[in-house]
């Protein structure tokens, strides 16, 4: 089951039982999707997709993918690598990524984004697959030049725009069998899947609520495939991950 983020108001909406899309009544967090009640019809392209999710805090999984670790020259971790991008960088569906003057090399990184349901502090297995709502899309864009420039990751992850999330967050997902697939203007450039990560969804989130507490409405980008690359004025990226949709953004220059 999916729900969206729709209109001015962000009111949450969901395809009832028939296949229609509705307003929701239900809050998603609190309510599983057999207990869901709905409202009037919706029509997505009358009323515009918002980010489905407004994070606190979006934590980011650097090298999960093997093959992506070796296309960067970087060696394989020996515990998942953790960094934070700004909640600001959020955007939704259609909106444009913006590539700063501050970057010479901006990148696209398609990945799938958890969404937590419920707080979590130092949690085990069990308890970290109650606490997670679903998946979303998500393009960790990254100003790759700066990446490699800095002591950190902050500054080349965090810049406005650089999180395109949603369209939609897939509430009832199969958390060890999904699928990524990134494409540039139409052409497939990355795909993975959670069997080829190096660390699984729900271990990610029981390492990562031992370090931080993790709150409704949260992310955690699971790491990128291989075929990462850089991205140009007029390019259209697209992510798309099993059972969600796919996320489409422009690309254009931010004008000072």
């Amino acid at each position: 089951m999916r729900f969206y983020r729709t209109g001015h108001e962000g009111f949450y909406a969901a395809h009832d039982p028939s296949g229609e899309l509705r307003l929701l009544y239900s809050d998603p967090y609190e309510t599983l999707p057999a207990g869901w009640e709905y409202g009037r019809p919706i029509d997505l392209e009358q009323e515009g997709l918002l980010p489905p999710v407004f994070p606190r805090k979006i934590v980011g999984i650097g090298r999960n993918y093997r093959a992506h670790a070796e296309e960067l020259g970087n060696p394989m971790p020996t515990e998942p690598l953790i960094f934070l991008k700004a909640p600001t960088s959020v955007i939704g569906p259609a909106a444009t990524i913006q590539l700063p003057p501050e970057s010479e090399r901006v990148e696209f990184e398609g990945e799938i984004a958890v969404v937590m349901r419920q707080r979590l502090t130092q949690g085990n297995a069990e308890q970290a697959r109650r606490a997670i709502l679903g998946v979303t899309c998500a393009c960790d864009v990254t100003a790759r030049d700066l990446q490699k420039s800095d002591a950190t990751f902050a500054r080349g992850k965090s810049f406005d725009t650089f999180c395109p999330i949603g369209p939609a967050v897939q509430v009832d997902a199969d958390l060890d069998d999904l699928e990524v697939v990134t494409r540039v203007n139409g052409n497939e450039r990355q795909r993975g899947h959670t069997e080829r990560m190096q660390w699984g969804i729900v271990d990610l989130v029981v390492y990562v609520s031992r370090m931080m507490t993790l709150e409704p409405g949260d992310l955690i980008l699971t790491g990128t495939p291989a075929g990462v690359g850089p991205l140009a004025d007029g390019d259209e990226i697209e992510v798309e991950v099993s059972g969600v949709g796919r996320l489409k953004n422009k690309v254009g220059v931010r004008r000072t």
